[in-house]
């Protein structure tokens, strides 16, 4: 379950396997070994173009203890793009005449506060106010690897309180998912594990997604990591939990599937559609709007438990892509970036993982604190033995790795702090931009 992003008819859908001419599988697949060959990613990403499948990476394991090599049908927690999966069932409901998006939902949950006045609507899109459950990180830990009851859930969420009065701001909350999970279960009388399969797996054949349960590597399923100079096994959210808020299971190509058939008008009411796509305050319902240079897409992301995943859908092109990784030691928005610069021929870098010896005396030419005209922080830079330290206002400190010529790196974020001792100068250059600091 990602928090404040920093990114049905009865259809068999089919994606053939075939490869456009203009694509460039080589460089990609070369960027992707780069990834495995430094230990930056383990996971599995898809593409498609106009139904067809046109690339399925894999790279790592499910299982590094029982070395289960990782293949197109092992399955991976996807987090919040469970909310999608929500959303779309939610409009199933509302298609079928059984609730209505603007009706309140006093009469699902009568005892947390506001249910009069906020609306199922309000839920879809973080406008609802009530507290984000996930929020309170150091409870949460202490208790989500334990099965909960919607009765336990409830009172945790109206322990939480209320952030703002319904409908007057947005704010991204996880609670938002979990009633709208409760709502579909008291409206369609079944397990919400039951109504995903019955209204989108069974229908659309994505035979590697649904609600998922303790992790069974017995079933090709995925175990997550994190990275400590190696891999270590990251602790499970017991999936009561999240549910429909970050709580199923799939793969890059159901993902490709689903959001071909979802955005292609083959799922929900063609209204239904146009209403998930209205953006309101940077949220649609359910979905996000996903830029790509000249092109607009739809989409969600998700972490949860070290998984973390992502899918996106543009219309201009006939373009579906989907990652799903239970281990990385980067940052997969660059991935995406570099995916979608391929299919859209776009420039993209081979990243360099070779890094630079430096001795202590070398780091202290860049020590010292750093301000900017452009933006209201300052960087604070330290050494400790031979590892240059960064520290931003209000930022946990992040190490840095040495690229030679005065550049260093943090990956996992996509940063690029390039010096000029000389000039007593930083350049850092994120996301396209660079923003220039003078040391004080």
């Amino acid at each position: 379950m990602i928090k404040k992003l920093t990114f049905l008819t009865l259809l068999i859908l089919k994606v053939h396997f075939s490869f456009s001419q203009s694509f460039d599988k080589t460089k990609l697949d070369t960027y992707f070994d780069a990834l495995g060959q430094y230990n930056k990613f383990m996971g599995s990403v898809a593409i498609a173009q106009n139904g067809h499948l046109i690339y399925n990476r894999i790279l790592g394991f499910a299982n590094i203890n029982e070395q289960q090599k990782a293949n197109e049908n092992t399955k991976y927690r996807i987090g919040s793009i469970s909310k999608t999966f929500t959303a779309v069932l939610i409009f199933k409901a509302v298609d079928e005449k059984k609730i209505n998006l603007d009706q309140t939902i006093q009469k699902f949950f009568p005892d947390i506060k506001n249910t009069g006045k906020i609306t199922i609507a309000n839920l879809l899109y973080h406008r609802s106010g009530i507290h984000d459950f996930t929020d309170d990180k150091e409870e949460f830990l202490k208790w989500h690897r334990e099965p909960k009851t919607e009765k336990e859930m409830i009172a945790i969420i109206n322990k939480g309180g209320i952030d703002f009065e319904p409908d007057t701001q947005s704010d991204y909350s996880n609670s938002n998912y979990l009633l709208l999970s409760y709502i579909l279960e008291k409206t369609f009388k079944m397990p919400y594990a039951q109504i995903m399969d019955k209204y989108i797996a069974k229908p659309l054949a994505l035979k590697n997604t649904f609600l998922g349960k303790k992790i069974n590597p017995k079933s090709n399923e995925a175990s997550s990591y994190r990275f400590e100079g190696n891999w270590k096994l990251e602790d499970e959210t017991d999936s009561s939990i999240p549910l429909g808020a970050g709580g199923i299971v799939s793969t890059p190509i159901d993902l490709v599937k689903f959001s071909i058939a979802l955005f292609g008008g083959k799922v929900i009411s063609k209204n239904s559609l146009a209403q998930m796509k209205t953006v309101k305050d940077k949220y649609g319902m359910g979905i996000l709007a996903i830029p790509f240079y000249d092109k607009a897409g739809f989409g969600h992301s998700g972490s949860i438990d070290g998984f973390s995943a992502t899918f996106s859908y543009f219309s201009d092109g006939d373009i579906a892509y989907a990652l799903t990784s239970n281990a990385t030691n980067f940052n997969n928005n660059s991935i995406s970036l570099a995916v979608l610069s391929a299919v859209f021929n776009k420039d993209y870098q081979i990243p360099d993982f070779k890094t630079v010896e430096q001795i202590t005396a070398d780091l202290n030419q860049y020590i010292g604190t750093y301000a900017s005209t452009a933006v209201p922080i300052t960087i604070a830079i330290i050494k400790e033995n031979t590892t240059l330290i960064a520290q931003a206002t209000g930022q946990p400190a992040i190490n840095l790795t040495s690229k030679g010529n005065h550049e260093f790196t943090f990956e996992d974020a996509g940063i690029i702090l390039s010096f000029n001792p000389t000039a007593k100068q930083m350049i850092l250059k994120q996301g396209g931009k660079e923003f220039k600091f003078t040391k004080e």
